[in-house]
């Protein structure tokens, strides 16, 4: 991911930016503001005319005029020497000032104006050696004596440390602003690690909307389904340990049986009845891995264009030879192309275990309806058996792992078959139901997604 397309990178560079302008003009203002108020040096008018008088008695007119460069280059001060109303070295006058510095010389008294803010105009009245009076006009932004030099001086550090201040400040909430999610995150991991598995980050990210809070959501939505995997998992062991003590103490009992018995038909009996138990705990172990595989998504990875009329039939044929022993009839209706994008294998398994259970509900001479659309985008496949149905109570129990409801005492199970079959369907996109038929039997409806274009041809 391109960092200009991070919400984190703009976040930081708005902010840095923002306080750098801050620094600039807040650092301007209390510069000027400082050089204008807090300087106690005042600028000596009656010193400076002095110094001039002195100058352009020494050196005339031309070193007049390098002493007013000088004062304007150092001091930032416009100087000169008016005599009988004629500026001696001419300097930078406002037109508006120009306009009544005649009337302010007139007045021929010491003065300091300000005709405009910021701006000062002192006029100073000097006595010569030679007893020749003239007239000091100076022009200064400040009435303090601050050289220019002085004054950049004032402004860096002026800038300098309110830079240091806002970029500190503005630092400090980033940093925190940063630094609060990925405590959270922290803290949210070790409770996980420690063996809290209800830890979330949830309310603790706050309002942002960056990377962050993304890895934060994230978290806590893994966080989630760690907490219900292992949660899973511990139920199906519960129920599983649970489910296997039965056949072990049968198969104990059996086999205690069949080594005290001195008759050997007797003694064949017993271990033929410990074969039965074994093959029962074989099919048990087999269908909690099938279980446990398709809880971790090992399946599935390689996916083909399935067709489920066919799949269907097929497995329609095959349990045809259980139902006959049973004198139950099996008939599929079909209609519409049904191709899914999946794999072959589970969706015979879930299949399989479908018709097994309505065989194995329905009473001698019942009747198993099977039926297959497609419609709206989806595959829709319907079981329907004649036996009692499922109490609706249990009906949301029903594809549980290793759940029996109260009609199982009626046929043999592990209450494994119904819990692979919704693994199945879901794995493959599609979801799956079970209700009570109108007029006696459970109805199981499973829905899978159409296969698109692309799979078909692939």
């Amino acid at each position: 991911m391109s960092p200009f397309k991070s919400s984190l990178y703009w976040r930081l560079l708005i902010s840095f930016c923002a306080a750098n302008l801050l620094a600039l003009m807040f650092g301007g203002f209390l510069t000027q503001r400082f050089i204008e108020y807090s300087t106690a040096v005042e600028i000596n008018w009656s010193a400076l005319g002095q110094s001039a008088d002195q100058v352009f008695q020494n050196g005339g007119a031309r070193a007049l005029a390098e002493w007013s460069v000088q004062q304007r280059r150092e001091e930032g001060i416009e100087a000169t020497l008016f005599e009988d109303g004629q500026p001696l070295v001419p300097i930078r006058i406002p037109p508006s000032v120009q306009s009544s510095l005649q009337t302010w010389l007139g007045e021929k008294r010491d003065m300091v104006l300000q005709p405009w803010p910021n701006l000062y105009l002192a006029i100073q009245q000097v006595q010569g050696e030679e007893g020749h009076t003239r007239q000091l006009v100076a022009l200064s932004r400040t009435h303090a004596r601050i050289r220019p030099r002085t004054r950049q001086s004032i402004f860096l550090v002026v800038q300098g440390v309110l830079s240091l201040l806002f970029i500190g400040l503005v630092g400090w909430w980033v940093a925190r602003s940063v630094a609060k999610p990925v405590e959270a995150i922290r803290t949210a991991t070790r409770r996980m690690a420690s063996g809290e598995l209800s830890a979330r980050v949830e309310g603790q990210q706050g309002r942002a909307h960056d990377e962050l809070t993304h890895l934060a959501r994230d978290f806590d939505t893994m966080a989630e389904r760690i907490e219900a995997l292992v949660a899973h998992d511990r139920s199906v062991l519960q129920d599983l340990s649970h489910e296997l003590r039965s056949p072990l103490a049968r198969l104990h009992l059996i086999l205690d049986l069949a080594r005290r018995s001195s008759d050997p038909d007797e003694a064949a009996r017993y271990f033929q009845q410990a074969e039965q138990e074994i093959s029962r705990l074989d099919d048990m172990t087999g269908e909690m891995l099938a279980l446990s595989r398709l809880e971790g998504g090992i399946p599935g990875a390689h996916r083909e264009a399935v067709d489920v009329t066919a799949l269907l039939a097929e497995c329609v044929r095959r349990s045809s030879l259980e139902a006959q022993a049973r004198e139950i009839t099996l008939s599929l209706s079909t209609g519409g192309l049904a191709i899914v994008s999946g794999n072959e294998l589970l969706l015979e398994r879930a299949f399989d275990n479908l018709i097994a259970n309505a065989i194995k509900f329905s009473p001698p001479g019942g009747h198993v309806e099977l039926a297959v659309q497609s419609a709206n985008a989806q595959v829709d496949v319907t079981i329907r058996d004649r036996g009692p149905g499922v109490p609706p109570a249990e009906l949301d129990s029903l594809f549980r792992p290793l759940f029996r409801g109260s009609n199982a005492a009626r046929a043999e199970g592990h209450g494994l078959g119904l819990a692979i079959v919704q693994r199945v369907v879901r794995a493959h996109g599609g979801d799956i139901k079970a209700s009570n038929a109108e007029d006696g039997g459970l109805e199981v409806s499973l829905h899978l997604p159409l296969a698109e274009a692309a799979d078909l041809t692939a």
